[in-house]
């Protein structure tokens, strides 16, 4: 983890009976994923013509948590 803001969790548990509470992802993570989401799309619709697109993971990760802290950013204004 991060020395950054993480928004805490996304779906927090309370827990229930036997089981103790778990925090899940963070609401830093579930932004990234849902950027991603964004990207993967992207990449299908701007596909060759043999219906591959080239596509960097690292790139399109980083893109994405940079997204979801922007987004952290602005939910605490």
């Amino acid at each position: 983890m991060t020395n950054k803001i993480d928004g805490g969790a996304a779906f927090p548990q309370s827990g229930y009976a036997q089981w103790a509470p778990e925090g899940g992802m963070t609401l830093r993570d579930y932004f990234a994923a849902q950027a991603m989401n964004r990207f993967a799309y992207l990449d299908i619709t701007n596909a060759n013509s043999e219906g591959y697109g080239e596509f960097d993971f690292g790139a399109a990760a980083y893109k994405a948590y940079l997204y979801a802290d922007a987004m952290l950013e602005a939910r605490n204004k």
